[in-house]
């Protein structure tokens, strides 16, 4: 009895022990789904170790990789809805970047249309300019004059063409009876090098005469405004010098334009033009190649033949137009040469040959000078010095200079738009002067200033183009 009471207490500890020993846990599997584990250790593995299988911690982690791996799963390629980009945010991406492509492409419309309304604005700008230059140089009466039905008073231009003879009384009545009235030239500041400094002159009122001499000589009153002729057509045209004979020979007449474009080392061609019309449209009726190359921009033409400075040299040369020779040279002395005293503004213009009512005239300077300006009246035929005078103003400190009959005139600047004749010495009585007439460099670098006594104007080149000035002259 007591034999079968110890078996089942034995019992009874035996399977309450197992109780103890028995575990349960739960956790999903790979599938997500929970999953309950209920485990009880036989009696035959009691001396196994419990952590051979990894125990309930081991089991755990492994529920938290399978959750971790669905939801990397879930963000890199599946069911997106996190906090990710998905489809619908790449499409919505496009679709703003087509809009903000369309809107670009509308406003570089836009930009093109603005452009070609400026460059629209800009012609008209330029044509009133023009139309304003036009009306500017017409004739103005006091009364209304007494005018031949033939002469046409609503003129296009001022090009010497067809009826040149009564286009030219036109456009010289013009500059004689413009106004006078009062210009102020800001002073010219040189921000350049100090051996190209230019003189400072301040513009004053100056009276004009109730009376002129329209035929004989006098002493510069006014000059009028620049009117363009021509721009030439490449770099070689920036700076160079036109003329017309004022006493023109066979086989040419005084309407024959000339032009040599003076940029480049070996200047050899002139180019002839039948009158002003054929200049403005650019065709040469001429084009002659000189047996010797030209220096600078001091060239100028009297009585058939054109007379200029030979490069690198103070020699003078006569080149006549009807044999195509040189039919003159002469050295003229001690005159100061390529670079040694030019103009303000450069170009090798140590020699200036110029016309005026009383024949051919150079402008030049020399060591003895020390590089005051000289002006020698020359002989036409042999170049020959005839009479010499020396100034008081530096040549490289004026932009450049021109005779009127007998009297030498040299212009402030070169560069400065509103700037004035600022010097005058009369040969006739061996004296100089300041003046302060205004004169404009309307393309701002105006390398060429002559004077032809036929027309009564001035000559010029300014920054690529061709110009001319109506001049007023007073009694002598």
């Amino acid at each position: 009895m007591w034999l079968l009471l110890n078996v089942c207490v034995f019992c009874l500890l035996q399977y309450g022990e197992g109780q103890d020993r028995a575990t349960i846990w739960r956790g999903n599997d790979r599938s997500g789904h929970c999953q309950y584990t209920f485990t009880v250790p036989s009696p035959s593995e009691t001396s196994c170790p419990h952590t051979a299988s990894g125990g309930p911690e081991m089991e755990g982690l492994k529920t938290r990789l399978s959750l971790l791996e669905v939801l990397v799963a879930r963000l890199t390629g599946g069911e997106t809805r996190g906090p990710g980009l998905g489809a619908g945010s790449q499409a919505g991406l496009q679709e703003a970047l087509t809009q903000a492509m369309g809107e670009r492409s509308l406003l570089q419309g836009e930009k093109e249309h603005l452009e070609r309304d400026v460059e629209g604005l800009q012609r008209r700008v330029e044509e009133m300019r023009r139309e304003t230059e036009r009306l500017k140089s017409r004739p103005c009466y006091p009364q209304p004059p007494l005018v031949p039905p033939s002469v046409p008073l609503q003129d296009s231009g001022l090009r010497l063409a067809g009826d040149a003879g009564v286009l030219s009384h036109l456009v010289s009545s013009a500059g004689r009876q413009g106004d006078t009235g009062s210009l102020r030239d800001p002073a010219w500041r040189n921000g350049g090098n100090a051996g190209f400094q230019e003189l400072k002159a301040e513009v004053t009122e100056i009276p004009a005469p109730s009376t002129e001499d329209s035929t004989g000589c006098g002493e510069l009153i006014s000059i009028g405004e620049p009117v363009s002729h021509r721009k030439a057509d490449s770099i070689a045209g920036k700076y160079g010098v036109w003329m017309q004979d004022p006493e023109a020979v066979a086989p040419y007449g005084g309407k024959m334009v000339w032009r040599i474009d003076t940029v480049g080392s070996e200047v050899r061609q002139l180019f002839g033009y039948e009158d002003m019309d054929q200049l403005s449209k650019g065709y040469p009726s001429k084009v002659l190649l000189l047996p010797e190359p030209v220096e600078s921009t001091g060239a100028t033409l009297y009585r058939g033949s054109l007379y200029y400075q030979r490069r690198r040299s103070r020699t003078l040369l006569r080149y006549d137009l009807a044999s195509e020779s040189i039919a003159a040279r002469r050295d003229l002395p001690h005159a100061g040469f390529h670079g040694q005293f030019p103009y303000s503004w450069g170009g090798y213009t140590d020699v200036d040959l110029g016309v005026d009512e009383q024949g051919l005239w150079a402008v030049y300077s020399t060591n003895k000078a020390k590089g005051a300006i000289v002006v020698s009246q020359l002989d036409p035929h042999n170049l020959a010095v005839k009479r010499s005078w020396e100034t008081s103003i530096r040549k490289n400190s004026v932009a450049n200079a021109f005779v009127i009959c007998g009297r030498l005139y040299t212009v402030a600047s070169y560069t400065a738009p509103n700037t004035t004749i600022n010097f005058m010495f009369d040969t006739a009585t061996g004296q100089g002067k300041q003046v302060a007439l205004p004169f404009r460099n309307k393309y701002r670098y105006n390398s060429m200033v002559d004077y032809n006594p036929a027309q009564r104007k001035l000559h010029a080149w300014d920054n690529f183009h061709i110009v001319s000035y109506d001049v007023r002259l007073g009694h002598q």
